[in-house]
């Protein structure tokens, strides 16, 4: 065995190894190019020439996407129709809603005789200028002034019903305007034949004032509760 030469160059100095000659890579690099370019080829080989396609086989993907079209406007025309059905069934629930015209207020006086004479309606005492609300959907038919009412507004709920809210600070609707069930309006207010501010409400049917009490109860707006507060701590005293 031939004994190195101290004058030799070592290939391998510690765990470093030599890099490899440029000839090397430059074969590396070249077949690695040839390679790649064979894969191309195969796969460009693989795939039909679009001169060879059946004309059949379009007309096929054709008529498939155009069933895919008309399926998919089908369902969005079928959800639109369920969106606006649900709609309308909102809609009609809150048209048939009704509503207490006020929070917080203290009843101070009942639907009956007082004073040798009907009184057709209920108190609602509150603070000046506190916002009162539509008890239902209808049409304005008066806003102004009205007599001893004061600042008043009357609803035409149709089917011959009406409500009469008076004594209002000021009207915030006009005679025509449609309103729903909670939509403000007026203000609380003592104008016309008032002592202190409150809302004066009457409930008519077909021109016959009804007691409001057990028609907002027969609706789930019970008045009833404040009124039995009212007359308890009465009787007891």
């Amino acid at each position: 065995m031939r004994q190195r030469l101290s004058s030799e160059p070592d290939r391998y100095r510690g765990r470093r190894r030599v890099p490899t000659p440029p000839r090397s890579r430059y074969a590396a690099v070249v077949t690695t190019a040839f390679v790649g370019a064979g894969i191309v080829a195969l796969g460009a080989g693989a795939l039909p020439d679009a001169k060879t396609v059946d004309p059949s086989a379009i007309a096929d993907l054709d008529q498939t996407s155009m069933q895919q079209d008309l399926a998919d406007r089908a369902e969005d025309a079928d959800r639109a129709s369920r969106d606006g059905r649900s709609d309308t069934a909102a809609q009609a629930a809150t048209d048939d809603v009704w509503l207490l015209p006020l929070h917080g207020y203290d009843f101070t006086s009942a639907y009956g005789m007082r004073w040798g004479q009907l009184h057709a309606g209920i108190d609602l005492a509150a603070a000046e200028g506190t916002p009162y609300r539509a008890v239902h959907g209808g049409t304005v038919k008066l806003a102004g002034y009205y007599g001893g009412y004061g600042n008043a507004v009357i609803i035409d709920h149709g089917n011959g019903i009406e409500t009469i809210y008076g004594h209002s600070s000021q009207v915030a609707v006009k005679a025509g305007q449609q309103v729903k069930a909670g939509d403000t309006l007026g203000f609380v207010g003592s104008t016309g034949h008032a002592y202190g501010s409150h809302l004066h409400l009457e409930v008519h049917v077909n021109g016959e004032p009804r007691d409001p009490i057990p028609w907002f109860r027969d609706r789930g707006a019970d008045i009833k509760l404040q009124v039995e507060a009212i007359y308890g701590d009465v009787a007891a005293s």
